[in-house]
């Protein structure tokens, strides 16, 4: 049975006061209608159709809440089954009393725009895509929103769209902006076809039999992952090893990266199951209360009824200034915070976070989101595999199965840790969290008995992303949860050699040349006095044994017992140099070669989803382009890696070689500054392969969510006084203080 909705309680109508949206708009919604009708064939749920003009002229003069469905475009996975979501929602909008519309924002896919020039326009997409929903909001003049989640930037764009409009409807004194989410099914991760299989162990043995086991192992490894896009960097990395060693020939690879690719996705498409930003924008945007536990997690699109809870929620959040997008946002931002760390969110999404609250109008920066991550410790709750059969879609089957409630479940586990959850923060189902958990029903962890994801009793009691600092930068990121204690320990509390590249492509290339550790031995890149203090840090045991070898041998002995540490520094690719793409595609190459990822940290003031088997490091501020020390370095410089400490410190270099551990960048600056000099004019000649209208100018630094400057400036709300809580819960949180 529907749940009518009440019409706005707003002085404000333009559809009264204006007939032309009374003339333009009816046909809109009548043919949304006729084609959701349509497209649900036998399936359709309701009554013979009465949506005629007239009744949606009236619904329009009377103020009856007019409901933007808010799509994506189907060249993205995520959302070629939007049409029969959007379908069942405007029927039960229709339903409900309101009316119904619909419209698309383009959605950017990062795997298909990975390694070229795409990348730049990834991060500025959030930024249009919140542009783009709140002009067609407000030119429409719609009070609510359905929104169909998609992947990569467009969830967090349309968050802080949704937060930016609630903030500046009600600063005009009109209704709340309401809204609720749901997100795009997941996509089960494809299989290699078993003779596929058979000729890539064959490929394999043929390595091993050529001398080439670090090839061998490297397939086998990518062999054992869930095929997903992602995958086929891995493989496309090691392959071409392959091809370069003689192994396989180049039609070879190409052929098995076909095969690769068209057994990948499922044709009902979806958000992959890795949880990469996808993902985490899902558990993030649900940790926000901003979904509706219904439509979370699911491993095929919603079913009516699963809308319809959804929609029919609603009703209780309409003309409740509690239940506006911005408030629903802030309210949960600590909940939601502390879900991303628990479940090993992306690293991307340290930036969406802040600029969600920017856009909402609240004051907020990487800095107060770290200080609400460290201000009690959350577990390790997440015991996600792609290799286990523990990706996000087993996750999904798990919660249809009924065995569990998603990050209900998760909230309720963090509870039981003793982490502080705001229970009584207002979320889309129209009530708290507290009244949602009070149903235990299928609740605890505990109760899936079979590969369980979410997890009742910590793996570790640490995990999320961590904020670095150093005396050569301002803050950067790095995602702890990634990395197992004993990867940590490899990378702890170790000096790693500079490798510089000054830009993704040239440190692509470099990364794919199976000589490349050779050739930097070859080379001399790394001086033997400062090969001796690193080896003298990192692995003392060593140092009598080791030091009066010869330069290769000593170079050869560190690489195989993992004492050589390289931190591969990737430069100007910032949001004002490049736009600030993603660095995926080297950290694969990395993880893809064995020999190298073992020694090799990351570090970039470009972006970073996942991880490498070493630290990735990325966010970095200010970034090159902005005169930031990354900008300075070079190869064979020294980082000291202080990982649990949150730090990387630049090394003085004279004094690391006889035996002090000092840090000092202060000379540096002026002794590289024509080599700064030299690239800056670099990053500069290479901006104008992005387009000029889409490139980053005006906007903060990574560390302040990368947004425009006004929209900045004009968040001077404070997310912990200026939220608004339910009445009965206000009360209540009242009379225990």
């Amino acid at each position: 049975m529907s749940r009518r909705f009440p019409p706005i309680h707003n002085s404000i109508n333009p559809y009264r006061d204006n007939v032309q949206g009374k003339a333009n708009e009816p046909i809109c919604v009548a043919g949304l209608l006729d084609r959701a009708k349509q497209m649900l064939g036998p399936t359709y749920e309701g009554d013979a159709p009465d949506w005629t003009l007239d009744e949606i002229y009236t619904r329009l003069e009377e103020n009856a809440p007019r409901i933007a469905i808010i799509g994506g475009s189907p060249d993205h996975p995520a959302h070629i089954m939007d049409f029969q979501t959007s379908s069942r929602a405007a029927i039960r909008i229709w339903q409900n009393g309101g009316v119904p519309f619909y419209f698309s924002t383009p959605v950017m896919c990062d795997g298909t725009a990975q390694s070229n020039q795409g990348m730049s326009y990834s991060l500025q997409s959030r930024n249009a895509v919140a542009q783009m929903v709140a002009s067609q909001l407000e030119s429409h003049s719609y009070h609510g929103a359905f929104v169909i989640q998609g992947c990569d930037k467009q969830p967090l764009g349309v968050v802080s769209a949704l937060a930016h409009l609630d903030r500046i409807r009600q600063y005009r004194g009109e209704a709340p902006f309401f809204a609720t989410f749901a997100p795009a099914h997941v996509l089960k991760g494809g299989t290699i076809p078993p003779q596929l299989m058979a000729e890539l162990e064959q490929v394999a043995r043929s390595a091993e039999e050529q001398g080439a086991p670090d090839i061998a192992d490297d397939l086998r490894d990518a062999m054992a992952y869930i095929l997903q896009c992602s995958s086929n960097t891995a493989f496309q990395g090691v392959l071409e090893r392959a091809v370069d060693r003689g192994i396989i020939t180049k039609a070879a690879h190409k052929e098995y990266e076909q095969r690769l690719a068209v057994a990948t996705c499922d044709g009902k498409g979806g958000v992959c199951a890795f949880n990469g930003t996808g993902n985490s924008s899902r558990h993030l945007v649900a940790g926000l209360g901003l979904v509706h536990p219904a439509v979370e997690l699911l491993t095929s699109p919603p079913t009516q009824e699963q809308v319809n809870q959804a929609v029919d929620s609603m009703a209780a959040m309409i003309n409740e200034p509690a239940f506006g997008a911005a408030n629903v946002m802030a309210a949960n931002i600590r909940n939601a915070i502390r879900i991303h760390s628990a479940s090993g969110g992306s690293t991307n999404l340290m930036m969406h976070m802040v600029a969600a609250m920017l856009y909402g109008g609240y004051r907020f920066s990487l800095w107060e989101l770290d200080r609400i991550h460290h201000a009690h410790p959350v577990p390790d709750l997440f015991d996600y595999s792609l290799t286990q059969g523990r990706d996000i879609f087993a996750l999904a089957t798990q919660c249809c199965s009924g065995s569990s409630r998603g990050m209900e479940t998760l909230f309720y586990e963090l509870l039981k840790n003793g982490v502080p959850m705001d229970v009584d923060a207002p979320t889309v189902t129209g009530t708290t969290w507290r009244e949602r958990l009070a149903n235990q029903e299928r609740l605890p962890a505990s109760l899936v008995k079979d590969n369980p994801v979410i997890l009742s009793s910590p793996r570790r009691p640490f995990s999320g992303v961590d904020v670095l600092t150093g005396n050569f930068f301002e803050s950067a990121v790095v995602k702890i949860s990634g990395m197992t204690s004993s990867q940590l320990d490899e990378f702890d509390k170790k000096a790693a050699f500079v490798l510089y590249y000054e830009n993704e492509d040239d440190a692509n290339r470099s990364l794919l040349d199976s000589q490349l550790l050779e050739k930097v031995k070859e080379s001399r890149s790394f001086a033997h006095d400062s090969l001796l203090a690193v080896l003298r840090q990192n692995a003392p045991e060593h140092y009598e044994d080791w030091h009066t070898l010869d330069y290769d041998a000593l170079f050869d002995r560190m690489v195989e017992q993992g004492a050589l540490k390289i931190s591969v520094v990737i430069s100007g690719q910032g949001p004002v140099a490049f736009g600030m793409p993603e660095m995926f595609t080297p950290m694969q190459h990395i993880n893809a070669n064995r020999k190298l990822k073992r020694l090799v940290t990351l570090i970039s003031d470009g972006r970073y989803s996942g991880v490498t088997y070493g630290a990735a490091i990325g966010h970095m501020t200010p970034e090159a382009a902005e005169g930031g020390g990354i900008l300075y370095l070079q190869t064979g410089d020294s980082l000291y890696l202080d990982l649990r400490e949150r730090q990387i410190q630049f090394l003085d270099q004279a004094k690391f070689r006889s035996g002090q551990i000092v840090f000092s960048f202060e000379s540096v600056r002026a002794e590289r500054e024509q080599l700064a000099e030299q690239r800056l004019s670099t990053i500069r000649a290479r901006q104008r392969r992005v387009a000029a209208s889409n490139r980053m100018a005006g906007h903060t630094d990574a560390a302040n969510g990368v947004v425009p400057l006004i929209v900045w400036e004009e968040a001077v709300l404070d997310y912990q006084t200026d939220v608004i809580y339910l009445e009965k819960t206000a009360q209540s949180r009242g009379n225990q203080l």
